[in-house]
């Protein structure tokens, strides 16, 4: 296995940023008001994010962060989340990736976990 480059989160609405590598977005939904041109991205990895049910009962709310984490790894296992995985592991091991969310909460967000996942 190859050695992994470094794996960022950043919110979707900054603007691209020097060693920023591939921007993916990573959320089920396209962030309100951005458009594909402002949002600068590499590609829309839809597929890895969070089932709709586990977003809504989640709702970013800071103490079920830990909960999350748990059952968004048990959806990773899932087969066409875990293919999203491994694509996002190949680009992290060509070089840097850029996890991109629109979660103004980015440090309990999907893309905070899977980036913990990719280190």
């Amino acid at each position: 296995m190859g050695r992994t480059h470094a794996v960022r989160v950043r919110r979707v609405y900054e603007d691209r940023a020097r060693g920023d590598g591939a921007r993916v977005l990573v959320d089920r939904v396209w962030p309100r008001g951005m458009t594909k041109a402002k949002a600068d991205l590499d590609e829309w990895c839809k597929q890895i994010a969070p089932s709709t049910e586990l977003r809504k009962w989640y709702n970013h709310a800071p103490e079920r962060f830990e909960e999350f984490t748990c059952r968004y790894q048990a959806e990773l296992t899932t087969p066409a989340r875990a293919e999203a995985l491994a694509h996002l592991r190949d680009l992290a091991q060509a070089g840097p990736l850029t996890l991109l969310t629109a979660s103004k909460a980015v440090d309990i967000s999907e893309a905070t976990v899977l980036a913990a996942i990719l280190q």
